[in-house]
This record gives structure tokens, C-alpha cells and sequence, in this order.
């Protein structure tokens, strides 16, 4: 037999006693939150003016957020109240409409009282956030409220069309990286950028990213000088297009071909300048195979030679012209050349899980393994280090990642002069490391400044040329208080920052370093994702990127999405169904950052249409519940009459059947 259901009254007797219980968490909740401790109240004093109210709201954010509130959040939820998930922007403002609304159902008076009365609505926190990302990115395109960012690739400084037509396809915002380049490449930029808006009655902020410290790895001893001719073959292996050469001479500065070759061969200049077309050019490659190549077009800088089969020359291979008449004349050029120099292969450390790898102080190019006659290894591959001072802060046991986070290994043992690092991680079939590639130590404590030499010479351009300049590698307030030192230094207190966050150190000293970064008139954060999934982990990162966008925003600090946003687009000219949401998902910050690439015209034109629709779907964490044209098929498949709906007009016809 069923229980009895309850009765009215112990139901309200349950919620009365509901509402009080949550009533009193709240006050409790309120009155920990508004005691700010004299060591940060220091902290909200020294805010710029800009940021006072917000670096105040941002404190009351984080200490709600040091207890679970999920217990919080249901109890006022089934109360029919706001469960305190979207109170980032105005945290006290939602407590203390929860109180209001609970104190009358309780049949009580609400007073703030004497601890801190609501000094600002709900629209204020969105309407400071707004504000401050107009200052730091200027205004966004009529139709979406997120701005997008483009990366400048080096070939802009000498085409102007390129920048003028970016910015004519909706870029708000410059980026130059200053770990590429000069200060006269970046100035040719900015120039082109000035005409352009001219031009176009457009603006665009001028964004300048400090290089910070390079970790990473060595050279390597080179490869041998040979270059590869590859011609095609099709499914059936059968020849489908020839390997195409460019032939120019090799006493003098290669001329670039006239369009996209296989490979480029220096050779004598009289030799060449006796080529014709139809000549066919004979020779025994660095295989020892026979090969063949045919002249089809001569010109004054070089000629187009192509062969049917795939051959490899190196310097001093000797190549043998054989005229198309098949006449030669004995006091004629020579028959006979020989390949000029040719630069070495790039070589590669192959890499496999439980291989032994010694990275190295010292910039000697790196070995590969050396193995006895049976393969067993004698010595490990060794690699160099660009940051030797890490070597006095890394640990044995502590983990390490090389090239985005392809390889990955366990420090084994610290000496002197070297780190001997057991290798865990790696493809089925191992990977290759390369000289340049990135190292991440997570688990780390590193003493690296956040300014290197080169930084602060770049600065001066920056602070003379830019809106805005990004802080590489930025790990603790300490580093934030010595950019803006640097920027009171240069005459530029007022110089807009942004701090990247790209490791896990960064990530856990966000909060330091926001109330740093507001101490000036204008600042923002930058999600750089590519470092800061491997120092955290990928399976992390959509954790960490939501807990950035929250503290962010309860800073009312624009954040820019940056690191892989549309790439295969901007890259090959087709997006991964991923990454289409991915830019979705970057609604939720105040800038897009795209990357350069051969196709990042039309990246920007997607780009700019993915953030117009949704910025009738999403804003921040909140679903906005526009006109949905598919809920108007509801009443084509009733089996009644459509009928009036209490908050809207009918919403569809009913079809007769």
C-alpha cells in the first residue's frame, strides 16, 4: 500500500523552513563576502578609477567562489529563484536580489544595512565590461559585439592591398608578433593599416605582441645537401605529373621562379644560358639511378626543366645536355655541369617511448642516438636548450614536453650540464623532434623574467607606435609591475596591456595578476590555448578556458580567444566541423584572434558571420531565447487546432488532414 501523499500544510511548513534555511545561507554567504581583509582592501585602493568598482566585484566573485555552492544552488532553484550561476558580472547585486525576494517570501523586510549596500545594478557590471573592452579594442562591427583580431603575416608589410582589404572585411584589431620581423617591417604595417582606414572611414587598434622568453629546443648537426625532385604518380602508380625545376645560376642570387617549383638547382651560368628548349638533360642521381629531365621553357633568370621520375641531386652531381637537334658543335658550350652548392637537409631526432634523450646547457647541435652493430644504444640523442638558467629550477621526476606537446617525458636525472629526460610519450611509430620546437616544463618552478633584452628594446617601438601590447609568457604580478614600470619609464603609463595566459602558473596566478594589471587605465587577457593545453593538459583546457572567461568577467577584463581559431581555413581553406564550433564557443569573449594564412580573407568573412548569428543565441553563460523558427512546426504535427500562447501570438497553422 502507497504512503499517503502530504498534506498542504506540512508541504508548506517544508517550504517556509526552505526559505529560511536559504535565507540564512545567503546572509551568511553576504556578510563573509563584503568583510574584505585590510591586505586586499590595499589592493582595491591602488585600482585605477576605471577598474575600482570592478576590482571590488571581481573579490566578491572569488570569495563566493572558495565554498560549494551547489547545495545553494538547488535549494534556490527549487525555490523558483536565481541559483547564483550567472552573477559573475554583478555578484552582489544577484545576492542581494536572491535576499530581497527570500525576505518576502519568509514575510520579512530586507535591509542591506550598514556592510556595503548594493552600489550598482545588474546592467552596470555588463555596461563596465563593455566600456572597458571599447577602450582596449575599440568598437565592434555593426551586428556582433566581438571584435576580430588577424595576425599579420610578414608578406604584409609590402602589400597594402592585403591589410586594406582585411580591414575593409571586418578586422578590428592589428596583431603584429614581435618574435618575427624588424621594427621597419612592423612600421611598413602600421602604415598601410593608417592608409587603409583612411580609406575606408574604418578603425583598427594596432595590438604588438613581446616575444618573452623562448624556451626551446637547439640545433641540430644538419642533414645531408640533397634535394628531393618528387614527381606524381596516380592510384595505379603510374606517372601523372612531372617533378617541376627551376634552373638558375649559381654564381649569383637565386632569382625566385615565376611560380611554385619542386625545387630550385644552381648550375654555371654559361652552361645555362646554352639551354634550350626541347634539350634534354641526362644524369646518374645521388642514388646511383638513372635520370632524365627535359627543357620546357628558358627565360632570362632561369629555366623550367621537367622530369617524369622522382631523382635526388646533390652538389657536384654531374649533369649532361643533350640538344634537341642532337647536334652539338665542337667549340660550342660545354656538354657537361655540375650541381652548385645546395643547402643541407634539416635534420630530426626520431624519438620513441622508453628512448633515453639528454638535453643539454650548451648550444652544440644536437646528435642522434649512437648505436653498437647489434642496435643497442651506446649513447642517447642529445639536443640543446635556447634557456640554459632553467636547468637551476628543474627537478628530478618532474614532467617535460617538446613541440606543442607531440613528445612528452619524465625528467630522470639533473647534472651539471645536462638533463637526462625519459621519453613516455610519443606516436606508434615515434615522432621527430626538430631543432626550434617548443619545451614546456608544467610542474617547473621557473625563475624567468617575463621581459627578456630584446623585449625591452622592442618596447620602445611599441610604446612610440602602438594601442596595445601584449605580455608574453606572463606568470606572476611581479611581472605585470615591471611591464608597467617599463611603460611609465617610456613615457607610456597609459599604453593599454594584455596578459596571455599560456601556463599553468599563469592560470593559477590570474587573479594577482588582474588586480596588477588594474592598477593601469586599460588591460585585457589573452586565452593563448596552444601552451596552456600542454602545461595543463589537454583533457584540462575546456576547464581552465571556462574559469578564465568567469573570473574575467566578473573583473569586467575583455578576454581575446586566441590559438587555432579556424585554422584549417585560414590554412587550406576549409574548416573542421570542430572548429566551426570552436569560433562559435569564442562568442563568449570580447575578441577573436585569427591566425595568418594563405586563406584569412575569407576566415575573417566566416568568422564574422559565425559571431553575427550568434549573437542572437548566446551572451556569456546566457542562452538568449530569441524567435526559434523551428518551434513553429509545432502545430503542423497536433493533431488539434494551434492555440493562442499565453506569453506570444499563435504560433503556427493547423493543417487540415
Amino acid at each position: 500500500m502507497s504512503s499517503p501523499a502530504s498534506s498542504p500544510r506540512s508541504s508548506a511548513a517544508q517550504r517556509r523552513k526552505d526559505i529560511e534555511t536559504a535565507r540564512q545561507q545567503m546572509l551568511e554567504l553576504r556578510e563573509e563576502m563584503v568583510a574584505i581583509p585590510d591586505s586586499l582592501q590595499s589592493l582595491l585602493d591602488a585600482a585605477h578609477p576605471n577598474f575600482r568598482e570592478s576590482a571590488r566585484n571581481l573579490v566578491h566573485y572569488l570569495h563566493m567562489r572558495q565554498q560549494d555552492l551547489r547545495p545553494l544552488q538547488m535549494r534556490l532553484s527549487a525555490l523558483g529563484l536565481s541559483s547564483l550561476g550567472r552573477a559573475e558580472s554583478h555578484v552582489l547585486a544577484t545576492i542581494d536580489a536572491v535576499l530581497e525576494v527570500l525576505h518576502e517570501l519568509g514575510g520579512q523586510r530586507w535591509e542591506p544595512g550598514e556592510h556595503l549596500p548594493t552600489v550598482y545594478d545588474f546592467a552596470h557590471g555588463q555596461h563596465l565590461l563593455e566600456q572597458h573592452a571599447n577602450a582596449l579594442l575599440g568598437p565592434a562591427e555593426p551586428g556582433r559585439h566581438v571584435r576580430i583580431m588577424v595576425t599579420m603575416p610578414s608578406e604584409a608589410a609590402d602589400d597594402p592591398r592585403l591589410i586594406h582589404d582585411l580591414l575593409a572585411q571586418g578586422m578590428d584589431c592589428m596583431r603584429i608578433n614581435c618574435a618575427h620581423d624588424d621594427a621597419a617591417t612592423w612600421a611598413r604595417m602600421i602604415k598601410h593599416l593608417r592608409r587603409a582606414e583612411r580609406a575606408l572611414g574604418n578603425t583598427c587598434k594596432v595590438v604588438m605582441d613581446l616575444g618573452g622568453p623562448k624556451l626551446r629546443t637547439g640545433p641540430l648537426e644538419p642533414g645531408p645537401a640533397v634535394l628531393r625532385l618528387r614527381a606524381r604518380r596516380d592510384a595505379l602508380g603510374q606517372p601523372c605529373q612531372p617533378a617541376r625545376i627551376w634552373l638558375h645560376a649559381e654564381d649569383a642570387a637565386p632569382a625566385a621562379p615565376p611560380e611554385d617549383a619542386d625545387g630550385c638547382v644552381p648550375v654555371p651560368a654559361v652552361w645555362l644560358g646554352s639551354l634550350r628548349s626541347g634539350d634534354r638533360i641526362r644524369l646518374t642521381d645521388a642514388r646511383g639511378k638513372r635520370r632524365s629531365m627535359e627543357v620546357v621553357q628558358t627565360g632570362k633568370t632561369g629555366c623550367w626543366a621537367e622530369a617524369e621520375r622522382t631523382l635526388y641531386v646533390a652538389p657536384g652531381t654531374l649533369l649532361r645536355r643533350i640538344p634537341a637537334t642532337g647536334k652539338s658543335t665542337p667549340d660550342g658550350p660545354p656538354h657537361d655541369a655540375a650541381v652548385g652548392a645546395l643547402p643541407a637537409t634539416p635534420s630530426a631526432l626520431l624519438l620513441r617511448a622508453g628512448d633515453l634523450l639528454r638535453v643539454t646547457r650548451d648550444q652544440q647541435p644536437g646528435q642522434p642516438a649512437t648505436l653498437d652493430a647489434n642496435g643497442k644504444v651506446l649513447s642517447p640523442a642529445s639536443i640543446g636548450c635556447t634557456l640554459p638558467e632553467v636547468f637551476d629550477d628543474v627537478r628530478a621526476g618532474e614532467p617535460i614536453w617538446f613541440d606543442d606537446g607531440k613528445i612528452g617525458g619524465v625528467v630522470e636525472q639533473m647534472e651539471s650540464d645536462h638533463a637526462l629526460v625519459r621519453i613516455t610519450r610519443a606516436g606508434l611509430d615515434g615522432e621527430k623532434l626538430r631543432a626550434d620546437k617548443g619545451i614546456n616544463l608544467p610542474d617547473s618552478d621557473l625563475h624567468i623574467p617575463a621581459l627578456t633584452a630584446q623585449d625591452l628594446i622592442d618596447l620602445e617601438f611599441i610604446a612610440a607606435n602602438a594601442d596595445v601590447v601584449e605580455l608574453s609568457f606572463a606568470n606572476t604580478a611581479d611581472d605585470v609591475e615591471q611591464l608597467e614600470a617599463e611603460l611609465r619609464r617610456l613615457g607610456r603609463p597609459d599604453l593599454a596591456i594584455v596578459l596571455k595566459i599560456e601556463t599553468r602558473r599563469g592560470f593559477e596566478n590570474l587573479p594577482q595578476m588582474l588586480l596588477s594589471a588594474m592598477q593601469g587605465p586599460c588591460c585585457g587577457i589573452m586565452i593563448a590555448r596552444g601552451d596552456l593545453a600542454v602545461e595543463s593538459g589537454f583533457e584540462r583546457l575546456a576547464e581552465l578556458q571556462e574559469e578564465i572567461l568567469w573570473i574575467c568577467e566578473a573583473a569586467h577584463v575583455p578576454v581575446i580567444w586566441a590559438t587555432q581559431v579556424l585554422e584549417s581555413l585560414a590554412k587550406e581553406g576549409l574548416p573542421s566541423r570542430a572548429e566551426v564550433t570552436d569560433a562559435a564557443m569564442g562568442h563568449r569573449a570580447e575578441c577573436v584572434m585569427l591566425n595568418k594564412g594563405p586563406h584569412v580573407l575569407e576566415a575573417v568573412r566566416v568568422l564574422d558571420d559565425i559571431l553575427c548569428r550568434m549573437r542572437s543565441h548566446q551572451t556569456k553563460k546566457r542562452t538568449l531565447l530569441r524567435e526559434l523558427r523551428l518551434a513553429h512546426g509545432l502545430y503542423d504535427i497536433a493533431p488539434s487546432e494551434g492555440k493562442q500562447g499565453k506569453h506570444g501570438k499563435k504560433s503556427g497553422k493547423h493543417k487540415k488532414h
